[in-house]
């Protein structure tokens, strides 16, 4: 399901690739699954269709979709580019930790941080069982 955060800054295009960017990551929707019409999701978020259009329009173009005429839009493999997101992200996160430690944070502190940001985000998904 998707869920619009109309208070975020960015545009909702953008809010409905990253989601749809998640669900394919997450495996809710899979390689080769058909993805809802451009009017079926705009309807289902109460949005403008060419919001929908423009979002699958940059899936697209990213690769995370591909598109058939007369059929819709489907998940591409997106195994690659889980592949290069996890890569860039293990980039980030060793500078940030490399730059936590050039301050004085400590390892028990970057621990800590972690998992209380783990625990709220799993609290936010509802996943939470503490």
């Amino acid at each position: 399901m998707i869920v619009l955060d109309y208070r975020d800054r960015r545009p909702l295009y953008e809010q409905v690739a990253e989601r749809l960017q998640e669900m394919m990551f997450n495996g809710v929707l899979p390689q080769d699954t058909q993805l809802p019409s451009v009017r079926s999701l705009a309807t289902d978020l109460s949005i403008n269709p060419n919001t929908i259009q423009r979002a699958y329009g940059e899936l697209e173009r990213q690769g995370y979709i591909y598109s058939v005429k007369g059929k819709g839009s489907f998940v591409a493999d997106s195994s690659r580019m889980r592949a290069g997101k996890l890569k860039e992200w293990k980039g980030r996160f060793t500078a940030s930790v490399e730059e936590g430690m050039k301050i004085g944070v400590t390892a028990e502190d970057m621990t800590g941080l972690m998992e209380e940001t783990f625990r709220g985000h799993m609290t936010e998904r509802g996943d939470g069982h503490d």
